[in-house]
């Protein structure tokens, strides 16, 4: 009989029948090690709440998933969820509709303590994607898929639209709840009348009281329905032992809703479900808004800016600029030397030597013969080659790179926004000003005192305080997209506006190289140096070979020429083999050459074949246009450094503009970053302006990194931003526009926090009662909301309406 009970007992984790092999613990069953292992893991670190969650519980047949995902054992399957994959590892990404809160970020990424086989697993919560890489020799991309499904979180897989359109969900979720909190505020408030405009003696008590009883129900789904966020935020942030901008909110809303009840129930008033309505549908509003803002930036991050501004598509032999977000699968492009690969690919001209130290973290490169596939993120370092696209451009993986942990700064002197600081001061002083007012009159009054602790709670709520940041933020994003002006996060805004020092890199930065006039001082002796300088060129993206390679376009026939081995040295040159010669472009030193030509007003590129001098290539220096009044202003507020791996020929000209003090030339890339972390060590907060490539060391280690690019793909991940070449004559008005936003949302603190300091003084001497106190909150809510949205949005639009 014990055996048979024992045989037929349910797994507490999975929900399966044991089956006979049932395993104890803590007197709940399991059928497997692998379930007990599972629930260890969550009772060490307090979450077994996780088995409160009805879906979760419920359990999924593992002799069903097995078979659910034998199909992931089809290789051609797998490669359309695989984002990379090498002889040791492989990076996945699943959507799993389960997630839901912070019980379920921690047990996702912590899949390895589940199972040893998993090397990493990063959890994107808003988009309910987890990516996981694992190790190829303990595990399979089958066996990953029926674990997350073991643990409660099946991936959703399909090749349509489906995903897509439930990852929209959360967009409409706030149209349902806003539509409801509105419905339910329209017809309180229509209730309320009378109340409103004390017509209370034409109505009977009895009608009175009826109509509060139906505001009572009409505040129902309003509080359990539309504003669950708030609860679910506060509550997990008090699960963290954190505080946020929801606690105070939520306990508004609590103190409400209770009073409110208390008064119509014993007919002693008629409550504030009016206030609670208005205030849960303002703050709906307010994260719609955020959600929309961020969302929209964040495909204009993906494939406008952050990854590659545009590829280089090869179309009837000839090659044509195409934005990333125009990039169809069957696409020919050219990824030339020191290029990101911006979708997984197959090469079908050339061979590929790829750094995916961008995907995982190790910098040796991967060679890849003509054939190979190749995956999105990785660097190609080597002659050009010619790849076809196989798979879309992912937006969610662009930004898993982006965000990567390779590229994270030292936040330590920016650790949170200012709206985060300010709630861990705010709100704990607000919840023991409240206790206290009514521990103060609990003795004289108990009315007056619960009087006194509602009205806090309700005038101090910080629905201003909590919109007026997202809506402010949220303007600035998207006029700075609106003017190429793309930045990574929100707070990127608020460290752009505490810069105090401005580094620049010179050639391709404040020199404009497409409008550079090129000259060629070639020897007779090499008839075939302009064709070796075009071969070269055109494997490179640094700025100077561009130029070199646009004004060559055309006039030497490069199917004749086939360059191997090919190199660059940062800040150095470019080298080669061509047609059996040994071809070298660059500096003197590099080259191996006397420097013979004159630098003065030019940079200049110099030649060797077969280890002797060929010539130079000058490219007279052309500032970009509006340089030198951009400088006079940009030195009136700022201390400005001009960083340069040229020589000092041109101190004489900058000096106008820059202190001969603050410009360092013949710098190499690493020299670059030292002169950064010595600006950091003595107290300022600096930002580097450069190309993306020579100085993406400099860029990471600044305080905000911002990187000028034309139509190439020389993005690097370590920069904050990205500014299109043909708004740098406006950079000084994002760092104004950054500076009046930051001030904007100052100004709308203060203004809340008066207003609180003496709604706070009336509520603690009992002078305020709660009805005031919850028709004055929503009123200097949208005042002050109302205030920081249209005046960041109206500046802002006439800051930017004239193109200098």
């Amino acid at each position: 009989m014990t055996k048979s009970i024992l045989e037929k007992s349910t797994c507490y984790h999975c929900g399966e029948n044991c089956d006979g092999s049932l395993i104890l613990y803590n007197e709940k069953p399991f059928c497997c090690d692998g379930c007990k292992a599972v629930f260890q893991i969550l009772q060490e670190n307090n979450l077994c709440e996780f088995y409160d969650i009805q879906e979760l519980k419920k359990g999924v047949s593992k002799k069903g998933a097995e078979l659910r995902y034998d199909y992931l054992d089809d290789e051609a399957v797998a490669a359309k969820l695989i984002r990379f994959k090498n002889t040791t590892i492989t990076k996945v990404e699943f959507y799993l509709p389960a997630i839901h809160c912070s019980a379920c970020l921690w047990l996702l990424e912590n899949l390895y303590k589940i199972d040893p086989s998993i090397v990493k697993s990063t959890v994107n919560f808003s988009l309910k994607e987890v990516y996981i890489t694992f190790d190829n020799s303990k595990t399979t991309l089958r066996k990953v898929a029926e674990l997350l499904d073991k643990i409660g979180y099946p991936p959703s897989i399909t090749f349509d639209t489906e995903v897509s359109q439930d990852r929209s969900n959360h967009i409409r979720r706030y149209y349902y709840k806003i539509g409801v909190a509105f419905f339910c505020f329209g017809n309180i408030m229509l209730f309320s009348f009378p109340e409103y405009f004390g017509l209370k003696g034409i109505i009977e008590d009895h009608y009175r009281h009826f109509f509060a009883y139906l505001n009572f129900m009409l505040a129902l789904p309003v509080m359990f329905y539309s504003a669950t966020e708030f609860f679910q935020s506060a509550w997990n942030a008090v699960r963290q032992r954190t505080m946020n901008m929801d606690i105070p909110i939520v306990l508004g809303i609590i103190a409400m809703f209770i009073r409110s009840s208390f008064e119509i129930f014993s007919q002693t008033g008629v409550g504030y479900m009016d206030t609670l309505a208005s205030l849960v549908m303002l703050m709906l509003i307010g994260r719609w808004f955020q959600n929309k803002t961020y969302d929209f930036i964040s495909f204009e991050r993906d494939y406008k800016s952050y990854f590659p501004i545009a590829v280089t598509l090869l179309k009837d032999k000839k090659e044509v600029s195409l934005p990333l977000s125009n990039l169809k699968v069957g696409d020919q492009i050219v990824i030339r030397n020191q290029e990101l690969i911006p979708a997984d690919a197959v090469i079908v001209k050339g061979e590929g030597n790829i750094d995916y130290s961008f995907v995982t973290g190790e910098s040796t490169p991967e060679i890849a013969p003509n054939g190979s596939f190749v995956y999105a993120g990785g660097k190609h370092t080597g002659s050009n080659m010619v790849i076809e696209i196989v798979k879309e451009v992912s937006q969610s993986y662009l930004t898993q790179l982006w965000n990567s942990d390779a590229f994270q700064k030292d936040t330590s002197k920016h650790a949170s926004s200012l709206a985060s600081r300010f709630s861990s001061y705010f709100t704990p002083a607000v919840i023991i000003i409240a206790i206290a007012a009514m521990v103060f009159h609990w003795n004289t009054d108990i009315h007056l005192a619960l009087n006194a602790f509602t009205s806090v709670l309700i005038i101090t709520c910080p629905c201003a305080l909590a919109l007026s940041s997202p809506f402010t933020l949220g303007n600035v994003l998207r006029i700075f997209s609106q003017n190429s002006m793309y930045i990574k996060n929100p707070l990127t805004v608020e460290n752009i506006a505490q810069v105090d020092t401005l580094v620049f890199d010179k050639t391709g930065t404040l020199t404009d190289t497409s409008e550079t006039a090129v000259t060629f001082h070639f020897s007779d002796e090499f008839p075939e140096a302009t064709a070796y300088v075009n071969t070269l060129a055109q494997n490179s993206i640094h700025p100077l070979s561009r130029r070199i390679a646009e004004e060559l376009k055309g006039k030497t026939d490069l199917t004749k020429y086939t360059v191997e081995e090919f190199t660059e040295e940062v800040g150095k040159g470019v080298s080669g083999w061509i047609n059996n010669h040994f071809v070298k472009m660059g500096s003197a030193g590099f080259v191996g050459v006397e420097a013979t030509a004159d630098q003065s007003l030019a940079s200049v590129v110099f030649v060797s074949v077969n280890g002797k001098s060929a010539g130079y290539v000058e490219q007279k220096h052309q500032y970009r246009k509006g340089f030198d009044t951009l400088f006079e202003t940009l030195k009136q507020h700022y201390s400005i450094y001009i960083l340069s791996g040229d020589n000092d020929a041109e101190k004489s000209y900058l000096k106008r503009y820059v202190a001969e003090g603050n410009m360092i030339f013949n710098q190499k890339p690493e020299n670059k970053l030292q002169f950064i972390q010595q600006l950091q060590a003595n107290g300022k907060n600096v930002m580097m302006i450069g190309d993306g490539l020579n100085d993406a060391g400099a860029l990471k280690q600044a305080d905000v990194g911002i990187a000028i690019t034309d139509d190439v793909n020389n993005f690097s991940p370590a920069c904050d931003g990205i500014l299109g070449s043909q708004e740098f004559v406006r950079i000084d008005k994002m760092f104004r526009f950054a500076k009046l936003a930051m001030n904007i949302i100052k100004a709308s603190f203060l203004i809340s926090l008066i207003y609180n300091l003496i709604g706070i003084a009336f509520a603690v001497k009992g002078t305020m009662s709660p009805i005031v106190a919850a028709i004055l909150m929503p009123i200097s809510s949208v005042t002050i909301i109302s205030f920081t949205s249209l005046s960041s949005l109206v500046l802002g639009n006439m800051m930017f309406k004239k193109k200098d």
